[in-house]
């Protein structure tokens, strides 16, 4: 679980100690009038066993406090959709996957995206994103026989950012390892390379790259997504993190403020793309 998922679901434990303690109540008393075991508080209380729905109507009637049912739900509600494990989620096969997301941004008026080790999925060729999604599946042990539709998927979103109808603005930044990280082989990487330099050209996007040699104020991490402030969304090894709280909302907020600080824009960063790119088409010639 992600460190921000299992700060929130702590969270909602001390929330509800503060309802049972405002309530005058001990572990045991509520027990009683909820019908609950002890020990089944106390682990709901320190974050040691997730709430069901019930669980909370119990409480809150027991605690006299009905009215807070439906605010308690949906945060619950917000917590359990906050981590997403992978291999439930691509049972469904990787282009549902693809095409669910392609709704979320079309609505979204400015996408933030930071990547730390491949290239933002809208910024993917067809090539490169057949490379990262084979490698997903065998990873995740999931048949290889829809990659080739979850690419095409995915890609149908692309024009969003590459026609640049003045509703759709991008703000990317990505770290030099990403240039370096040679999903598909040298071809695949030398025309992605060549889509990166046609996009920091784009008058609806900002493409950043954060220079090896750049002193750091913020260390490189895991790359996350953020639609508007509506919705910020990460991907680990193991699972998927993502939430609508304000809070979390306003961390990705300033955390992208701090890593576009440290990267370079325009010809600077296409100096470094240009520079990448010579480097796969060298290898491509002498093997």
């Amino acid at each position: 679980m992600s460190d921000s998922a299992a700060a929130a679901k702590k969270a909602f434990g001390i929330r509800l100690r503060d309802i049972r303690l405002d309530a005058n109540l001990s572990g045991r008393e509520l027990a009683v009038r909820s019908g609950m075991r002890n020990t089944k508080i106390s682990r709901l209380e320190h974050a040691r066993q997730n709430p069901t729905e019930t669980d909370i109507r119990q409480w809150c009637a027991a605690c006299g406090v009905p009215h807070l049912i439906p605010e308690l739900i949906a945060v619950l509600r917000e917590i359990e959709q906050m981590w997403v494990e992978y291999r439930r989620e691509m049972r469904a096969g990787q282009v549902h996957i693809q095409s669910r997301s392609t709704p979320l941004y079309e609505s979204t008026r400015l996408l933030r995206a930071y990547e730390a080790n491949m290239v933002p999925g809208i910024l993917q060729t067809r090539a490169y994103t057949v490379a990262v999604l084979t490698a997903s599946a065998r990873l995740h042990g999931t048949p290889l026989t829809d990659v080739e539709t979850a690419a095409d998927a995915r890609l149908s979103r692309q024009h969003l950012v590459t026609a640049g109808n003045g509703l759709n603005n991008y703000s990317f930044v990505i770290e030099h390892g990403v240039l370096e990280h040679g999903f598909g082989g040298d071809a695949v990487m030398e025309e992605q390379l060549d889509l990166l330099l046609r996009v920091t050209r784009l008058p609806n996007v900002a493409l950043g790259i954060i220079p090896p040699w750049r002193e750091r104020t913020i260390r490189a991490g895991e790359g996350f997504y953020l639609f508007d402030e509506q919705l910020v969304r990460s991907e680990l090894w193991s699972g998927g993190f993502r939430t609508r709280r304000p809070e979390e909302l306003a961390f990705f907020v300033r955390l992208f403020a701090h890593l576009r600080e440290m990267a370079i824009y325009g010809a600077a960063a296409r100096a470094l793309i240009e520079r990448a790119r010579t480097s796969y088409a060298q290898t491509q010639e002498t093997s």
